[in-house]
């Protein structure tokens, strides 16, 4: 069984770094479930809620399954053509304000409570 754990551990440089810090952050502070789909990590509830995506350049996007109905009102999250997905891509971990992105996933956790929303 391929764990987060493993994955994190065939990653290299920033992606390393940033896969496992949010791993860590989303499976501690906000109780979701951790589970590999698609070859990638991905965060669930009732309802899958967000992933992990290695992109170029060394950085991570951190992609949100409901992403056009968050509020986005941090203006972080980017939805770069897709209908229902948006995220927000992560090169270091010093850039990134962990209180912004507890927002956003606190939002997309209350979206997933309520599955009707739309």
């Amino acid at each position: 069984m391929n764990t987060i754990e493993n994955y994190i551990l065939g990653l290299g440089g920033q992606q390393k770094a940033i896969v496992s810090f949010f791993h860590q952050h989303i499976k501690h502070h906000h109780d979701l479930l951790p589970r590999i789909k698609w070859n990638i990590p991905t965060y669930h509830r009732r309802s899958m809620i967000c992933y992990l995506n290695p992109i170029k350049n060394d950085g991570v996007e951190l992609a949100f399954f409901r992403g056009s109905q968050l509020s986005n009102e941090q203006g972080i999250l980017t939805s770069k053509g897709r209908k229902l997905v948006a995220g927000i891509e992560i090169f270091d971990l010093e850039s990134i304000d962990t209180r912004m992105v507890d927002e956003i996933i606190q939002e997309a956790i209350i979206l997933d409570d309520h599955p009707n929303v739309k």
